[in-house]
């Protein structure tokens, strides 16, 4: 998500300056669109288009994929659109300021989407929990009506987040960047003077408070697993069946997926957070910085791999859809050939 940077920065200090790694960049960005498109697409398809994934886990996986796509649809874009419009025009003397004034709108936005993907997460593995802690009440608990609720305060609360520095601290701006390749929150040298500017460590905070209520949260759901996993022997017996609640088979399943969606997320996370420690004692790392957000931005193409790894079904759905898709449109190609020939 955007950090702060300082604004009087030099514009070439990565060292990615060659024509030759400014094009490898652009070729990179473009395939991770494709990848963040195509991968988020088929999990909406799969998701909101199959009777059987409507459900609580079906609704927050696809809200999760809408805040990805959001990602491939605008802010990647928008990194490939200002890196060849500075590719072309490099020779000239250029403000970011006045030239890409939709970092506004880009930055904020990919704030958002990344809190919500932390905040969805987050109740997945609630969602996940009560499913393997309480498999009877879960029912109960975890309605579509709930879920649905919580989906959009989730959205509703993340947003407010990110815009949050724009609105509580003067002196903070918008810009695209040189060295992360993203619009990123500018903190000049009179913001550097004025702690209003530390409302930007609200992100950190919020992030690291989630994640580890997530992580705390998984170990708790793991560890029943775990002894659930030990006690089947005596589960199985019949004089167990009446008096013990056992979480069924596709929820384990499902809880171990969240748990990985956790690692991945958390990984991809890592950087930035080492990053933000460093950028907030003084230090801009400017190269650091650019791997740092990119990998958190690849994590949104991660998510379809894990699911066709991990759950059989979505993958089979999956497949179901492409062949579909696929026969489809051999026979609307078919049928034009023949009304050309005709």
């Amino acid at each position: 998500m955007p950090m702060p940077f300082d604004s009087t920065q030099d514009s070439c200090n990565i060292c990615c300056c060659t024509l030759l790694s400014k094009i490898l960049i652009i070729i990179f960005m473009v395939l991770l669109i494709i990848a963040i498109l195509f991968g988020n697409s088929v999990t909406l398809a799969v998701f909101l288009g199959s009777k059987h994934f409507r459900s609580p886990q079906g609704y927050l996986k696809a809200s999760l994929a809408v805040a990805d796509l959001a990602v491939g649809v605008f802010v990647v874009p928008f990194s490939v659109y200002a890196e060849i419009t500075l590719l072309l025009k490099e020779s000239r003397d250029i403000s970011f300021g006045d030239t890409f004034q939709l970092c506004t709108f880009i930055g904020p936005l990919f704030a958002g989407c990344t809190l919500v993907s932390i905040s969805t997460i987050f109740l997945l593995t609630i969602e996940r929990t009560m499913a393997i802690v309480k498999p009877l009440h879960k029912g109960a608990v975890i309605t579509r009506k709930r879920t649905l609720v919580l989906i959009f305060l989730s959205w509703l609360c993340s947003f407010s987040l990110a815009m949050s520095p724009m609105l509580f601290s003067e002196g903070i701006e918008l810009e695209y960047n040189s060295c992360s390749r993203m619009c990123n929150y500018a903190v000049g040298v009179r913001s550097r003077s004025d702690t209003g500017w530390n409302v930007l460590l609200l992100f950190p905070a919020f992030d690291f408070t989630l994640l580890g209520s997530t992580i705390v949260i998984n170990i708790l759901s793991l560890t029943t697993i775990r002894q659930h996993s030990q006690r089947r022997q005596f589960l199985a017996q019949p004089e167990f069946h009446s008096k013990v609640s056992r979480p069924s088979f596709s929820d384990i399943k499902a809880a171990k997926t969240i748990g990985t969606l956790t690692v991945a997320f958390t990984v991809s996370f890592t950087p930035i957070a080492v990053f933000v420690v460093g950028n907030v004692i003084g230090n801009e790392w400017c190269n650091f910085s650019f791997f740092a957000f990119w990998i958190l931005t690849t994590n949104s193409c991660w998510n379809v791999i894990i699911y066709s790894v991990r759950d059989q079904k979505f993958r089979h759905r999956a497949h179901q859809l492409m062949v579909v898709s696929f026969i489809r449109k051999g026979s609307k190609d078919l049928t034009d050939t023949t009304e050309r020939q005709k």
